[in-house]
């Protein structure tokens, strides 16, 4: 691996001409693709396996068309304190209002509350749902800003109005301005570390160019491969950040290379043959953390999942060529400004040099145990609220007060009871009842004398007269758990009410959707965790040829990700702090959050170990002490990891400052795990527990190193004088292949 990875260093060192034209033509030829491939319709969310899922494919079939994925708005008017809508003024500037909204060009219906009998038992709010010709994305902002113009003249009136629904979503990313911040502190920290303004804007540069690559990519193939806009959040997000990551460790390895008195050309291939090597098996991790979204069986999070697989490949081919390709271009210009003129790094650097790392090292290994069962004890406190996990799909309940989306759920849920917000629907499928009718209106009846029903609606009937459709309005709200409880218990009467009407029926709506998604989500999270984990820990034997440094890694892995998840329902479940990250509503933590912080932190954390831990492990099979290694290990890598990881917390701390509540719990929730793995586990758990461990950290049991592969990561083959004859492998010497 390491020989392997030194020649490409070197031959992109040498044909660095040749390299930045053919990355220049790759990105030149998937722009080119992106400008003119169609645009991908969005394929809407879906769950296999799940009964609102089953319910949902049975109305497609049996109402043909009702379940057309076109826009919606929900209009809300409120009249004035003291007065009812059904005044005359009011309810002209309602129907007013009404007529206004049908009348646009994109517009299909919209509906008299007066008529539907939309208005509430105390006449006080109405409300009225535009249906559009179009889906969100494809509304223009022609038909945006009548419906705008038409709220706007009904509050005139001294209604107040406010709407919510998918017609107000306009598509828009979030991230934007938090991908700039992340990018502005990337290069403060890369400044700070390196000391050179070219040493900073390299890795900067490559990880835009590999992010433009992927992106540009995923939007040519949108069409092909079913692509939705959402597909490419992630895979920005981990390209962003991996490959600053990534180019900074070739960098950082190429600089120590030339303090040790390298020649340009010699440092660059030692670093692509090192530092490379590292960056091949954590890009490897972080891919198989990314593919194994797959296990959960949702679509749409397979295919992001495997998008940011693709864009983590791109940022490690990135890093093997491009990065050395612009270290011969400049060869000098990546070291500070005093060493420039002589081309060697400043002597705190060598391999005698004392700094941060060593320092830190040393206090650890003087005291393993206190500060293990200190960072073991912190992790487990900050866990502890794992155990009151609540998961859910938060809406419009869950925006800022400022918004008209949120305004609009409040003003629905004062007047018409906390449960209108998130109805259900009940799908009953009586092909094989006797009496269609009798069997709808039997499971209606049953349904409605459930406790925690509100009311239902009447039946509605396919043209075939055997599958019918009506909406069961809950109690409680959407998130509560009283709720869960109710589909549950709907659920459970299924099989008398099939054995007494020959009927079947199915529930779905939002509500239960998210229920179910919850629940599969829940369900699949240790299988991913198997799978996953268990992936990674044998190409950490590969990479360590070690059983226990595995194993401590997937553990701490472990602590790390529960204590993050520990602190999302501390600040967005509980409300600890929440204000001052500007959450205004709490409850369930997002379904899919588990999931995604698994995942990706997953990867990320193996970055960590192995760049770390290699640097120690290369120490150690160069003879050194276990103590030794540990110290060497830090004094060549902590500072860069430290610098790695603040880049990463920068880049997901940045989406904390979104209006949306489900970006700020992502962000929160990745920078919190970064945060947590790099500075605890990485940077103190694990020396301690090598200290405590001391030789015993290498070991591999004799039959499991004949089956392994030998790999060379620390590039010994790189190091070893040519005069010396090759050693037999030993149990403290690894020879590569």
């Amino acid at each position: 691996m390491a020989t392997f990875l030194y020649r490409v260093g070197r031959l992109a060192c040498r044909r660095r001409w040749y390299v930045a034209l053919v990355w220049a033509a790759v990105l030149a030829a998937v722009g080119l693709g992106a400008l003119k491939a169609p645009g991908a319709a969005d394929e809407g969310f879906s769950m296999p396996g799940i009964e609102s899922q089953k319910a949902f494919d049975l109305m497609e079939e049996r109402f043909p068309g009702a379940t057309a994925d076109g826009a919606t708005a929900r209009v809300v008017f409120v009249a004035p304190k003291g007065e009812k809508v059904t005044a005359a003024g009011n309810r002209k500037a309602v129907e007013d209002t009404v007529a206004d909204l049908a009348d646009g060009s994109q517009a299909a219906s919209a509906v008299d509350p007066f008529q539907a009998k939309a208005v509430s038992a105390d006449g006080t709010t109405a409300y009225t749902t535009v249906t559009y010709k179009v889906a969100s994305d494809d509304l223009t902002d022609s038909s945006r800003h009548q419906l705008d113009q038409a709220l706007d003249r009904a509050r005139d009136s001294g209604l107040t109005v406010d709407a919510g629904g998918t017609a107000l979503d306009d598509g828009g990313g979030a991230g934007g301005a938090a991908e700039v911040i992340g990018v502005a502190i990337a290069a403060v920290v890369l400044l700070v570390t390196f000391g050179s303004l070219a040493a900073a804007g390299l890795p900067l540069l490559t990880a835009i160019i590999g992010v433009g690559v992927s992106m540009a990519t995923i939007l040519a193939l949108s069409d092909a491969l079913g692509l939705s806009t959402t597909t490419g959040t992630l895979a920005m997000m981990l390209g962003l950040a991996v490959g600053i990551d990534y180019a900074l460790f070739v960098v950082s390895r190429y600089r120590e290379e030339r303090a040790n008195g390298r020649t340009p050309q010699e440092a660059t291939s030692l670093a692509v043959g090192t530092a490379g090597s590292a960056v091949v098996f954590a890009g490897l991790t972080v891919v198989i953390a990314l593919a194994g979204l797959s296990v959960v069986g949702i679509p749409m999070l397979t295919k992001m999942g495997l998008a940011a697989a693709g864009a983590v490949v791109v940022a490690v081919f990135i890093a093997l060529t491009l990065v050395p390709a612009f270290l011969g271009f400049w060869p000098n210009a990546v070291l500070r400004r005093k060493a420039r003129g002589s081309g060697r790094v400043e002597e705190g650097t060598k391999d005698n040099g004392d700094n941060g790392g060593t320092r830190w090292a040393r206090f650890v290994l003087r005291r393993p145990l206190p500060v293990l069962l200190l960072g073991v004890v912190g992790l487990g406190a900050l866990a502890l609220p794992v155990t009151s996990l609540q998961l859910g799909m938060p809406g419009d309940e869950a925006k800022p007060a400022s918004t008209t989306e949120r305004r609009a759920y409040d003003a629905l849920a004062e007047g018409f009871g906390p449960g209108f917000n998130g109805p259900l629907t009940v799908v009953v499928d009586a092909k094989g009842a006797d009496d269609a009718k009798g069997a709808a209106a039997a499971v209606a009846k049953e349904i409605g004398a459930t406790r925690g029903v509100v009311s239902v609606s009447p039946a509605r009937f396919n043209a075939t007269g055997d599958t019918a459709v009506f909406s069961v309005v809950p109690s409680t709200a959407p998130t509560d758990e009283r709720t869960k409880d109710l589909v549950t218990t709907i659920r459970g009467e299924r099989p008398g009410v099939e054995s007494a009407t020959g009927a079947t029926f199915e529930v779905t709506g939002t509500t239960a959707l998210n229920i179910d998604i919850s629940e599969k989500v829940q369900s699949a999270l240790v299988p991913y965790l198997v799978v996953v984990v268990g992936l990674a820990v044998v190409l950490l034997l590969v990479v360590f040829r070690s059983l226990l440094v595995p194993l401590k890694a997937a553990l701490g892995f472990l602590l790390s990700v529960l204590a993050s998840l520990g602190a999302v329902v501390v600040v967005f479940q509980e409300g600890h702090g929440a204000a001052l990250l500007g959450v205004e509503t709490t409850g369930p933590i997002m379904s899919l959050m588990p999931i995604f912080l698994v995942g990706i932190v997953f990867g990320l954390a193996m970055d960590y170990e192995v760049f770390l831990v290699s640097r120690m492990r290369e120490a150690y099979v160069h003879g050194e002490t276990s103590h030794q290694a540990v110290t060497s290990g830090f004094r060549h890598s902590a500072r860069v990891v430290v610098a790695a990881a603040l880049i990463m917390i920068a880049v997901f701390a940045g989406f904390i400052g979104e209006s949306d509540s489900m970006i700020k719990m992502i962000g929160f929730g990745l920078a919190a795990a970064v945060l947590l793995d790099a500075f605890v586990v990485r940077m103190a758990l694990v020396p301690a527990v090598l200290a405590l461990l001391g030789d015993k950290a290498w070991w591999l049991p004799k039959w499991l190193d004949r089956i392994l592969p030998r790999v060379d990561v620390e590039g010994e083959t790189l190091t070893r004088p040519a005069t010396t004859p090759t050693p037999r492998p030993t149990d403290r010497e690894t020879t590569p292949v």
